[in-house]
């Protein structure tokens, strides 16, 4: 597998929910940092991913490689149905780094928050009623 590739199979499963794969494409130990879910295993934080979402969207912008590493940044549009319904979209930068067996080790996602914070927050507030 190359880089390119584990990059594309992860948008192509996050899109079509199938976050079993997505956490397949880890290594034992590996994590997501994120703005709403803070740094988490990759089992934990694609299962509170998956609780939260009715359907996702993702509009692959761009692909981005570093010399002499292992990491690859994704750019792309989200598109994102929450479970109540409420639809947020926003730009995202995801920065994947590999180990030598091309399984992500940690996975930054870098995005502006201010409409998915409030629609998130909104959807955990009803689910406590």
């Amino acid at each position: 597998m190359t880089k390119e590739q584990v990059a594309h199979d992860y948008l192509s499963f996050l899109e079509k929910g199938k976050m079993d794969k997505v956490v397949d494409l880890f290594a034992k130990n590996g994590c997501v940092e994120s703005p709403l879910y803070g740094v988490l295993p990759a089992v934990d934080f694609y299962k509170d991913l998956a609780n939260d979402t009715m359907a996702s969207i993702l509009k692959f912008d761009g692909l981005f490689f570093e010399k002499n590493t292992n990491r690859v940044s994704l750019l792309f549009e989200y598109i994102w149905k929450l479970k109540e319904g409420e639809k947020v979209q926003f730009k995202v930068v995801d920065i994947i780094e590999l180990n030598t067996e091309f399984k992500i080790e940690k996975l930054t996602i870098i995005y502006d928050t201010v409409k998915s914070r409030a629609a998130l927050e909104k959807l955990r507030k009803n689910r406590m009623q």
